[in-house]
C-alpha cells in the first residue's frame, strides 16, 4: 500500500470509528450510517488513495468537475457510487443523470420535471433527495420548509421520481441540532427513509438526530484547495 493510501486508510478509519461511536451512543434509528466522502475540489490523484482504502461513496458539487475526473477513476473502481450534493442547473440535468447515481439536490418543480424526462430518456432511475432550505437562508438552495412535504409528494406522484430522502445544510454559526431535528420530522411526515445531513464539524450531532448519510470532506481530505 502506498504512503498516500496508508494515510487515507488512517483517516477513513478514524471517521468510521467516530461514526460507529456516535451510532452506539445515540442508538437506532437509523440502523446504519453511510459515509459520503466529499471529494469536491480534490483531484483524481488525491481521491485515488481513498478508493484504494475501500471507500466507495463520494460526493461532488459540480457536474463538470465530476465529469473531468470521475470516468477514469470509475474505470479502476467500477463499484463506486457518486452523489451530486451541489445545486443542479436544468441545462446540466442530462449530464448529471449520465454521470451520477444519486441526486441529493432536487429543490424546484422545473428541475424535478427535467430530471424525470432525462431519466426516462436515459433508461436510468436514480435515487433522489429533496434539498430543504432548513434555515430559510436566501443565499442557499433548497425548497422552503413549509413546502417540503408537499413538494416531495409532487416529485413522486407527478414526476415519478424515486425520492428516498431529504437533505439539508444548516446555517453557519448556529447550533445544528434543532435544524437536523426539524429535517427528521419533515422526513417522517413525507415518508422519506433517508436523511443526508451533517458534515465534518457536526456529523456526530446529525447522527444523534437520525442521519443515515453524513457528508464528510475536510476531515478526510484536509483543507480544500483555493479555487481561482
Amino acid at each position: 500500500m502506498s504512503a498516500g493510501a496508508t494515510d487515507a486508510a488512517s483517516r477513513l478509519a478514524e471517521i468510521r470509528q467516530r461514526i460507529r461511536a456516535a451510532h452506539r451512543r445515540f442508538g437506532p434509528p437509523p440502523e446504519t450510517v453511510n459515509l459520503v466522502a466529499v471529494s469536491k475540489t480534490f483531484s483524481a490523484d488525491e481521491i485515488a488513495p481513498f478508493l484504494e482504502s475501500g471507500q466507495r461513496v463520494f460526493g461532488e458539487n459540480r457536474v463538470q468537475e465530476a465529469k473531468d475526473k470521475w470516468p477514469g477513476l470509475r474505470e479502476r473502481f467500477p463499484d463506486t457510487r457518486l452523489h451530486l450534493i451541489g445545486p443542479l442547473q436544468t441545462n446540466k440535468a442530462r449530464e448529471a443523470v449520465a454521470l451520477f447515481d444519486v441526486i441529493q439536490t432536487v429543490d424546484r418543480e422545473k428541475l424535478a420535471a427535467t430530471l424525470a424526462q432525462e431519466m426516462t430518456r436515459a433508461g436510468r432511475q436514480l435515487q433522489c433527495y429533496v434539498q430543504v432550505n432548513i434555515g430559510a437562508e436566501p443565499q442557499k438552495a433548497g425548497i422552503a420548509v413549509e413546502d417540503a412535504v408537499a413538494f416531495t409528494q409532487r416529485c413522486r406522484d407527478v414526476h415519478g421520481l424515486n425520492i428516498v430522502g431529504l437533505m439539508c445544510i444548516p446555517p453557519d454559526g448556529q447550533p445544528a441540532g434543532p435544524y437536523f431535528a426539524l429535517l427528521n420530522s419533515l422526513a417522517k411526515e413525507a415518508g422519506a427513509a433517508n436523511l443526508s445531513m451533517g458534515m465534518s464539524g457536526d456529523f456526530e450531532t446529525a447522527i444523534a438526530m437520525g442521519a443515515t448519510h453524513v457528508r464528510v470532506g475536510s476531515a478526510l481530505f484536509g483543507q480544500r484547495p483555493t479555487l481561482t
